[in-house]
């Protein structure tokens, strides 16, 4: 499907009073669903503020990873620290040019709201902003690497 054909969707939907798109044409189908108000529980997702109307995401469908069994009597690692996760498809950066140095670093303490990465999405670059605050624990992208919506990003303790 065409970008521009996209585009054009997304503007319709964040413009309406609809919710939820779901188009099917040959080329695969595209599902656009507009984000849900701050005041709505959100499981792990990054808010990307602007002053511009509600965003919308597009997400493309993939098929399921087939179900893992396990035979061990090992239980499950949980973590039971906080992931954030892209909120959009784009390119990680962890530094604001590539001269300069990093946001955060593994050990670094943020707060709620500061940017800690960037991700470069249609020439746009957009500030991503933790969460939550607490500890840098994990940095789970590699800089300059694409990731995908949902990925995680950081783990924050």
């Amino acid at each position: 499907m065409d970008l521009r054909k996209i585009k054009t969707l997304i503007d319709l939907v964040s413009e309406s009073n609809v919710a939820e798109l779901e188009i099917t044409e040959a080329e695969g189908t595209v599902r656009i669903v507009k984000s849900v108000p701050a005041a709505a529980p959100i499981a792990a997702a990054a808010q990307v503020h602007h002053a511009s109307p509600p965003q919308a995401t597009v997400q493309t469908h993939a098929p399921e990873a087939p179900p893992t069994s396990s035979n061990s009597n090992a239980a499950p690692t949980v973590s039971i620290n906080h992931i954030l996760k892209s909120p959009m498809v784009g390119t990680f950066y962890n530094t604001p040019s590539p001269d300069a140095k990093p946001f955060v670093a593994i050990g670094d303490s943020v707060k709620q709201g500061q940017t800690i990465c960037i991700i470069e999405a249609m020439k746009i670059l957009n500030e991503i902003e933790a969460d939550k605050s607490g500890t840098i624990i994990k940095m789970l992208a590699e800089n300059a690497q694409g990731v995908e919506f949902g990925q995680p990003l950081f783990e924050i303790a």
